[in-house]
């Protein structure tokens, strides 16, 4: 069943915003200010990660990267205590799990809300959209005692099964299904004999193909750097890479080279998906801005 277009191309709602005008100087040098301004944590990581255990003090330190960035890598790698391969692994099954069970979840939930006629509805939404106002901090002590009585903690399952769904990418997603997806393609559907998690499948996801993406790529970075659970939860015999470069600052002395060499190497994988998915990241951010 082929999907017929329904959002219009963002790079022509960009051209009528900005009335066809090319950007100036002043643009340009704002735009390069804020990157400047964004990567100089980066590069400041970067040059203490490069150095040895005494450039973080060293009043007079140059903002020349040192020779040793490579070395304090292989400290962090091949630190036992860090257990760095287990760590990644982990981190990167939690992470795709996570991500791909909130799409998907989500927009079902979200296409259930926006376009299914059931009674209570609307409470039932305002209800899981209140849930957004408690703090996680609340749950966790009731949490960790239910993955106590199923002998989940120490596993990457106590990280992944509580969060397989989250009242934001329900409420995301029934948002913009409610604004992109015309109620008459529902209906076409049903009339041509489809059920409701047929339609689901091959109306309503390719649909919210650019709204899930978003959804996604920001679940799974929220996932990857979320250290505050997984510290409860898991061990170092079973770590996320959080968990895993926390054992580093164990000692009685810190060596804060390897510390932000160790962060560093954490953060390539999300620089690379953001190279290869910010197209998708713009083009989501972009037609939500426009239909909101």
């Amino acid at each position: 069943m082929s999907t017929p277009r329904l959002v219009p191309n963002p790079t022509k709602r960009r051209r009528n915003l900005t009335g066809g005008r090319r950007a100036g100087f002043g643009s340009y040098a704002f735009l390069a200010l804020c990157l400047v301004i964004g990567f100089l944590p980066f590069y400041w990581s970067f040059l203490i990660g490069s150095g040895d255990s005494g450039t973080l003090r060293d009043p007079n330190r140059s903002w020349i990267p040192g020779a040793n960035f490579l070395e304090n890598v292989g400290e962090v790698i091949n630190n036992p205590t860090v257990n760095f391969w287990a760590a990644l692994r982990n981190s990167i099954i939690v992470s795709v799990t996570v991500a791909a069970s909130v799409v998907f979840f989500s927009t079902l939930a979200g296409f259930a809300f926006a376009k299914l006629k059931f009674r209570g509805r609307g409470w039932l939404l305002t209800a899981v959209v209140a849930t957004t106002a408690v703090p996680t901090q609340l749950g966790v002590v009731p949490l960790f005692i239910i993955m106590s009585e199923l002998g989940w903690t120490g596993t990457i399952g106590a990280v992944i099964i509580p969060n397989l769904v989250t009242a934001f990418g329900v409420f995301w997603m029934t948002q913009y299904l409610g604004q992109v997806l015309p109620d008459e393609l529902i209906e076409s559907a049903q009339v041509d004999g489809a059920n409701s998690f047929r339609t689901f499948w091959h109306i309503v996801l390719p649909s919210a193909r650019p709204a899930a993406a978003m959804l996604g790529l920001f679940t799974f970075i929220a996932t990857w750097t979320d250290f505050f659970w997984p510290s409860i939860v898991l061990d170092a015999r079973n770590p996320t890479l959080p968990v895993s470069l926390r054992l580093l600052q164990a000692n009685y002395f810190v060596d804060y080279s390897i510390v932000l060499a160790g962060a560093l190497i954490a953060t390539i994988p999300l620089l690379l998906l953001f190279v290869l998915a910010g197209k998708q990241l713009v083009s989501g951010i972009m037609q939500g801005a426009v239909k909101g």
